[in-house]
């Protein structure tokens, strides 16, 4: 009798096992905590990254301050009574006034006292009259009552005896000690302007009834070392108002003239001709109290009697000739505005009005910086070539403060919205940081960055985004598990290929190329869907015993020879094309039509960058489309639908979250690219959408500016400030598709 043998018993429970066992659940323990710290730690990254911008960032927004400091009372300054120029040199050491007495006198700033005193060579028996000095330079000249300008220039040489820094003030006459003749009939020079150049001096001055401009040049022999003085007149038309006061456009083109109450009238010294004469305040209970101009002559800015300044340049009008125009307006108080100083070195200045209050304000931002009372009454103001002190003369009382103004230019009209700059015909968005100009206006809008930004990512998720949703689609739902298995890796091999690479290769050899070739690329991309479409067509028409010979999921092999032929036959009728249609020149013909074509443009751009962004879009979108449910498929096409019924309305919404992040994914990736932005375009910032124009993007000109910033300037923290625009609006796009790929996967997670 045969008896049957139980089955061996597995015991679970030996030592072994449970060593396992407890192996298996510490290496899970680890590997949840590992996957925590990790996930937090980098979220902890990116929050440290968005706060150290913002650290950086913070202080462009921060205003200035005013600190009051020790109030001298000098005895010299009692008996010299009220300076007819002040002002501080760069070391904010040493301070300079020319008394009415026609003394100039340098004294120490901190303490207010006197260090030297010059007489100035003024005649006997004449007056100083008007005084005028450089926007930049430190050179004055004083209008006599005789008709004659005497033309000095204060200097100071730095010297470090036992490696401390003495400040030494000297004087010199650049045209001679001897007062120049401007009025030969020696009439008193009431008003005086001056624009100091290298061995060029120009002068505008008036006297009760014309105005007399002449050009003052100094030659020196180089064999002798003689110097000559040549002077060249130019004659104006006669006045018919009383001259408040001139100021000269240092390129030699203007003479701005402030005659009545609210007028001026501004004279082209090219032509000798009046150009035009200006209301500057309508207002009839207005009225003009100071005018003063900008760093560079350009603009003039006019203080009037209810406490307001206005800015105004010769721009272009309507006419296309050049007028004064009103830019942009300024409140202090409702005092009269009595003094104007501009910065010698930025777009900025401070004013004074009648009761004391002093304004801080930078002409490009729009922006009132400071608005603070410093006193009880008018006064004497200077303001130190850094601008960080001012110096206030009252009542012979010098009254020092210390100005921090690091930022003026920022705000947020400067930044995102159109500004009138100096020289442009109309408000415009521009970027442009530096210039080999001293007297430059910085140029910081972000919006020309933001919108090359986009501009480059829409092009290239144009060219990026069918194709890899395509492919993706293709190749996971028809494609042949063995081909698939070939051709997926293929594609997501192209992701490791250096975008140096793609951006060296764009820019070298296809500009030129697509330049070359414009209307075979143009027909190109409309071709190649017809030739696939048409191959399709025609494979479908031929017969079953054709077309069951190459098994399902291969048919893609065929399109191989289509795509090659249709874009070799494209590509060679190109010049015929050019010839038929665009008369043997596209880009002439372009620019006949008023389409300006950069040869490094959007097109280049989406070209490459579109072909980098492919792999990543693809295999996000393949893996969400192959991880459907097999059963949700075999489901439907049991119940009677087509493959394409099945893949458009079951397997693509099924799929759509990842697709959508795929998406997402793959334009975050184009906003940020740097290195094929750089390289493949003109790398100009201009806001214009045309394909065949070029861009410049937040990435690459942080990448490009960021190596000539000074550490700690406007340029240095505008350019972080991109960087924080740049990840803010990576980080809301993520954050919404997100959000919106939660919502679609709960909306067909019944599928």
């Amino acid at each position: 009798m045969n008896q049957t043998r139980s089955p061996a018993r597995i015991d679970f429970d030996t030592p072994a096992m449970r060593r396992k066992r407890r192996w298996r659940a510490s290496m899970d323990r680890f590997t949840r905590w590992y996957v925590l710290v990790g996930g937090l730690a980098v979220l902890a990254a990116i929050t440290l990254i968005f706060f150290y911008l913002a650290y950086v960032v913070l202080p462009l927004f921060k205003g200035a301050t005013l600190t009051a400091e020790a109030v001298q009372t000098p005895a010299w300054l009692q008996q010299a009574g009220a300076p007819l120029v002040l002002s501080v040199e760069e070391q904010n050491e040493v301070g300079m006034q020319v008394t009415p007495a026609g003394d100039l006198v340098f004294f120490r700033v901190k303490d207010g006292t006197e260090l030297s005193r010059q007489a100035l060579p003024i005649p006997s028996g004449t007056q100083v009259v008007s005084v005028a000095q450089d926007l930049v330079k430190p050179v004055l000249a004083l209008g006599l009552s005789n008709g004659r300008a005497l033309l000095v220039r204060h200097i100071y040489k730095s010297t470090y005896p036992e490696n401390k820094r003495v400040i030494v003030p000297q004087v010199d006459y650049p045209y001679g000690p001897a007062p120049v003749v401007v009025d030969p009939e020696g009439r008193a020079l009431e008003h005086l302007s001056l624009t100091a150049g290298e061995g060029e001096l120009t002068l505008a001055a008036s006297n009760a009834s014309e105005l007399l401009v002449f050009k003052l040049t100094r030659t020196e022999d180089m064999l002798t070392g003689e110097t000559t003085l040549e002077q060249q007149r130019i004659d104006l038309p006669r006045l018919s108002q009383t001259v408040q006061a001139l100021h000269l456009d240092p390129r030699g083109q203007w003479l701005y003239v402030i005659n009545g109450r609210s007028a001026a009238d501004v004279f082209d010294l090219r032509d000798r001709t009046l150009n035009g004469h200006y209301r500057l305040i309508d207002d009839a209970h207005n009225q003009v109290t100071v005018t003063a101009q900008l760093l560079g002559g350009i603009s003039l800015l006019v203080g009037d009697a209810k406490g307001g300044i206005s800015q105004w340049f010769m721009a272009r009008g309507k006419d296309g000739e050049p007028q004064l125009q009103h830019i942009r307006t300024f409140h202090l108080k409702d005092a009269p505005i009595t003094q104007i100083v501009a910065e010698q070195r930025r777009k900025g200045f401070i004013a004074l009005d009648e009761k004391g209050n002093l304004g801080v304000f930078h002409s490009t931002a729009g922006r009132t910086v400071l608005a603070e009372k410093i006193a009880d009454g008018n006064g004497r103001l200077a303001l130190s070539p850094r601008a960080n002190h001012v110096l206030l003369e009252r009542d012979s009382q010098l009254m020092n403060f210390a100005l921090d103004n690091p930022h003026p230019e920022i705000s947020w009209s400067a930044l995102w919205g159109k500004v009138w700059y100096e020289n442009y015909e109309k408000p415009s968005y521009v970027w442009q940081s530096t210039s080999a100009s001293n007297d430059f206006e910085p140029k910081l809008s972000l919006a020309p960055l933001t919108f090359g930004t986009l501009k480059a990512a829409f092009y290239a998720m144009l060219l990026a985004a069918p194709l890899a949703i395509a492919a993706a689609v293709y190749t996971a739902y028809f494609m042949a598990p063995r081909m698939r298995r070939k051709v997926k890796p293929v594609i997501e091999l192209m992701e490791a290929l250096p975008t140096v690479i793609l951006g060296f290769f764009a820019g070298l050899f296809l500009a030129p190329y697509v330049e070359g070739h414009l209307p075979g690329i143009f027909s190109l991309i409309l071709l190649v869907p017809i030739g696939i479409v048409l191959a399709g067509l025609v494979w479908s028409r031929l017969p079953e015993s054709i077309r069951f010979r190459l098994p399902d999921g291969w048919e893609s092999l065929l399109l191989i020879p289509v795509v090659l032929l249709t874009g070799w036959f494209a590509l060679s009728m190109s010049p015929h094309l050019e010839t038929w249609w665009f008369n043997g020149d596209m880009r002439l013909w372009l620019h006949e039509h008023h389409i300006t074509y950069d040869q490094r443009n959007a097109l280049i751009v989406g070209l490459a960058m579109g072909f980098a962004i492919i792999p990543n879009i693809f295999s996000i979108a393949e893996d969400a489309i192959f991880s459907v449910p097999r059963s949700l498929t075999y489901g439907s096409l049991a119940l009677g639908a087509t493959p394409w019924q099945t893949l458009t309305r079951v397997v693509i919404l099924t799929a759509s979250p990842g697709i959508f992040s795929a998406l997402m994914i793959g334009l975050g990736r184009a906003v940020g690219e740097t290195m094929i932005v750089l390289m493949a375009t003109g790398n100009t910032p201009i806001m214009d959408a045309n394909i065949f124009e070029g861009m410049r993007t937040l990435a690459a000109n942080v990448a490009v500016e960021m190596p000539e910033s000074e550490v700690g300037g406007t340029h240095y923290r505008v350019l972080f400030l991109a960087a924080l625009v740049l990840l803010s609006f990576t980080f809301v796009m993520n954050t919404l598709a997100e959000m919106i790929r939660h919502r679609l996967r709960k909306k067909y997670a019944s599928l």
